[in-house]
């Protein structure tokens, strides 16, 4: 049983971390793909993302399909959820709702693990794999922002985020 052999969400998935593709979107964060919606039926998407201290996270955005899930696996993340930067600690779980402006990074001097999953699933390890190019310099921002709307990520200025970023 692995992530090729089960395509429909009747059918167990089981991914071993030793074959889990992880790619480098940043200098500071890992993010390793655990199951895309064609793998799960659509019922769901997951990755792990891991972030080394100071790393930027993901920029304010929302996604207008999906309920993104947020699970903190070690260390301490900051969130923001509207106009609101709250802050998880391992163990702490959070959902956010289709449309409800959310960003996150690591909280200032930690590092952090969180598991990130979407429901319904959307195909959105290609965006992540575009983050990697984007990182490497095959790609660009412009890249990103054209793929909005494919994978379901819009993108803002948040005033609130960027203060919270600029706190240390």
């Amino acid at each position: 049983m692995n992530a090729a052999a089960s395509n429909h969400s009747n059918a167990p998935l089981l991914v071993r971390s030793e074959t889990a593709e992880s790619l480098q979107d940043g200098a500071t964060s890992l993010i390793t793909l655990l199951a895309d919606a064609g793998a799960t039926g659509g019922a769901l998407t997951a990755n792990k993302a891991t972030f080394q201290k100071g790393s930027p996270g993901a920029p304010a955005h929302f996604h207008t399909k999906a309920t993104e899930m947020f699970f903190v696996l070690d260390g301490t993340m900051r969130i923001l959820v509207d106009a609101e930067v709250l802050t998880l600690d391992k163990g702490d779980f959070l959902t956010v709702p289709p449309t409800v402006p959310h960003a996150f990074a690591p909280a200032p001097g930690s590092e952090a693990e969180m598991l990130v999953v979407f429901t319904p699933g959307l195909e959105r390890f290609d965006y992540y794999r575009l983050l990697e190019r984007v990182h490497r310099g095959e790609a660009t921002v412009q890249d990103i922002r054209d793929s909005s709307q494919q994978y379901d990520n819009h993108y803002f200025d948040s005033p609130v985020w960027s203060k919270a970023l600029a706190e240390h």
